[in-house]
């Protein structure tokens, strides 16, 4: 896709991202608006995948696990928009009985989750395991991830960051949403987390670095990582992005990190967002 159509898409990812967590007033807009940008990119452009012959075992075809399961209306939505299950579906987040619940559940067989998540700390040992499947089955393809910077006070990510490099995963690429909040506050009020490169460079990592709202930077750094891959080293991605970017009262805040906005504030944001795609 060129950069235009991205862009068109993130605006309709965001706007499905608002629509659904006001219509239960329940839900996680501000990481979910802050990685429009990347996962638009990811599975739209970056990813080698194919929705209409989905598997869940994902042989020969890239994979990705969101382990910051939380920001699952963002999923959702580039999940539907790619092909994954009908748009329409969209309406039916976190009501009773739905496939598409608060956090990714596998219970309900919805075409583009393969682990459930939202128990934070855990999606990296996941990627891990699928990565060393691969390997193990001599397929080529490359397993993404996504955490949230809050999640990296979880000790797992740590024992799992050991373990991938000390096991040279290196058809692995994660990455981390730094938007430096999470849902009691700034990242460095709550547990500062240092110099992030460094540390995961010492853990053994190959580390880059990109801005999570700039087409440009997400796509050649993303190529620069695959390129990375088969070298001895899994590959971290330091994204910097703005919780609640697309909608300006919800930017620069944890505010919005697990809190729906009213009728009047969503129309206010949907009044932000260009309707490209047309609205489920």
């Amino acid at each position: 896709m060129e950069v235009t159509e991205l862009k068109n898409l993130s605006s309709q990812v965001r706007r499905d991202i608002i629509r659904m967590v006001t219509a239960v007033q329940s839900g996680h807009p501000g990481g979910s608006l802050g990685c429009a940008d990347f996962l638009s990119c990811l599975y739209f452009e970056i990813m080698d995948i194919d929705p209409s012959k989905f598997e869940m075992d994902g042989t020969n075809e890239d994979l990705f696990f969101l382990s910051n399961g939380h920001i699952s209306p963002v999923l959702y939505s580039v999940l539907a928009r790619r092909g994954y299950f009908p748009v329409e579906e969209l309406d039916t987040f976190r009501k009773i009985g739905t496939r598409l619940q608060g956090h990714p559940s596998t219970s309900h067989h919805l075409p583009g989750v393969r682990m459930a998540s939202g128990s934070l700390g855990q999606g990296l040992s996941v990627a891990i395991g699928s990565a060393l499947a691969k390997k193990l089955n001599g397929d080529e393809k490359i397993v993404y991830s996504l955490h949230g910077d809050g999640e990296l006070q979880e000790g797992q990510i740590w024992e799992a960051a050991m373990y991938a490099a000390g096991n040279k995963v290196d058809n692995l690429i994660s990455t981390i949403d730094y938007n430096h909040k999470q849902i009691d506050g700034d990242i460095d009020d709550v547990m500062p987390m240092g110099d992030l490169v460094k540390k995961w460079q010492a853990f053994g990592w190959e580390v880059l670095e990109m801005d999570g709202h700039d087409y440009d930077s997400i796509l050649s750094t993303m190529a620069k990582a695959k390129s990375l891959c088969g070298q001895g080293k899994p590959i971290m991605i330091i994204m910097t992005t703005i919780m609640g970017n697309g909608v300006d009262f919800m930017m620069h805040t944890h505010k919005w990190h697990g809190s729906p906005p009213s009728e009047e504030q969503a129309a206010n944001a949907l009044s932000q967002l260009e309707e490209t795609l047309g609205d489920y």
